[in-house]
């Protein structure tokens, strides 16, 4: 550890970059500045403020973790807390009473309270990044710095969360778009080519059913597939028995160590220990564990062929059961469609502001985005019905 690092009370590696080679003191304002205007006292309580919330954000996820998670945690409330004393110092008698915090900063806060997931840890990604401490000439390089790095940190840690709940919440996300946008174009499909509003309404249907049993089915021969795929190339134990009475001229031992993939000196060895001619580990950097099952990985888990076609299924349907909302409730013509829209449209922005804060994007950026394919292909779907109802009709 060098010079210009210490542990923090969490056990936690802080940096201190060394003053000499910055142009602005960690520990007052910048000469020159002279008397703090009231624009700087404003921006400088606000800054205080958001400091303060920021680090009871990191305390409060930290309360639901152990381990080496709370102990970055922790040190990350601790480098907020470093911050806060800079604008206190710098607000001197001017700090005043407490300010509140920005709606960002409240609204973490909330989320950290209640609810500690990783939805919190993507939107603080997202602040740490958009931190103004590297323009502010009055917050210092160490400062602006530790906001650069703080948002490392937390990617890091979101990206656990992200790993975690990756396979259920890729199925919800497909699941979910898929049931919205291709109900919401067979809807309108059905609706520009002239049929009766009935009609269209059994169409809706019809396509849920279809197209959530459909979703069940593949998921289900998908899962269901892998999983076999994965049995068939996990190793067996048949090392262990047969190699007792292996020719020892024609040890085709050797051959399926080879064939997984190690080097020839390292599967001479393995092979010499499997038979028995090494009473010693001697060269324990060639040597390899037991073949014993392998213990499966939380982040990387298949999941059950049922499971996963019962989850396909709810999520299909739950949204392919918008677009015929309107019909359902007797909504007819051009009102129905312009209601169905809009409801499928405003599910569309949520499923891509959820994606969008989990991937540390914009939520806005990533809820327009499948508002635009979503709307699309219906719009590309009405177009081909009205084209479809004047050639029958």
């Amino acid at each position: 550890m060098g010079p210009n690092h210490a542990l923090s009370s969490t056990g936690v590696p802080v940096s201190h970059p060394t003053h000499s080679n910055q142009s602005k003191p960690t520990d007052q304002a910048p000469p020159g500045t002279g008397k703090p205007t009231p624009a700087d006292l404003r921006r400088w309580r606000q800054y205080l403020a958001d400091e303060r919330a920021e680090a009871a954000v990191y305390r409060d996820l930290a309360q639901n973790r152990d381990g080496e998670e709370r102990d970055i945690l922790l040190a990350l409330a601790e480098a907020e807390g470093r911050h806060e004393a800079h604008w206190l110092q710098l607000l001197g008698e001017h700090a005043g009473k407490p300010r509140p915090a920005s709606f960002r900063s409240q609204l973490l806060g909330f989320l950290a309270r209640h609810f500690g997931s990783v939805f919190v840890l993507a939107l603080a990604q997202r602040a740490e990044g958009r931190s103004p401490y590297a323009k502010d000439p009055n917050a210092t390089d160490a400062m602006a710095a530790d906001e650069q790095i703080h948002e490392e940190v937390v990617r890091g840690l979101a990206t656990r969360g992200r790993n975690r709940l990756a396979g259920t919440f890729r199925a919800a996300v497909f699941g979910a778009n898929d049931g919205l946008v291709s109900n919401l174009s067979l809807v309108v499909g059905m609706a520009a080519s002239g049929v009766a509003s009935g009609v269209v309404l059994l169409s809706g249907i019809a396509g849920l059913l279809a197209g959530a049993m459909s979703m069940a089915a593949g998921e289900f021969v998908s899962v269901r597939s892998q999983r076999e795929l994965l049995a068939a190339t996990r190793p067996t134990q048949i090392t262990l028995a047969a190699a007792p009475n292996l020719d020892l001229e024609h040890n085709e031992l050797l051959l399926v160590y080879l064939a997984r993939g190690m080097s020839r000196e390292a599967a001479e060895h393995r092979v010499a220990e499997r038979m028995g001619l090494l009473n010693c580990d001697c060269d324990p950097s060639l040597s390899l564990q037991p073949e014993l099952p392998e213990t499966e990985d939380e982040h990387e888990a298949v999941g059950t062929a049922w499971g996963a076609a019962l989850s396909s299924f709810c999520f299909f349907a739950s949204g392919a059961v918008v677009p015929i909302l309107p019909f359902l409730f007797g909504l007819t013509g051009v009102p129905a469609l312009a209601v169905a829209g809009v409801l499928v449209g405003l599910a569309l922005l949520v499923t891509g502001g959820i994606v969008g804060l989990l991937s540390g994007t914009s939520p806005l950026s990533r809820g327009l985005r499948q508002l635009a394919i979503g709307l699309g292909a219906a719009a590309v779907t009405y177009v081909l019905g009205l084209a479809f109802g004047t050639v029958v009709g």
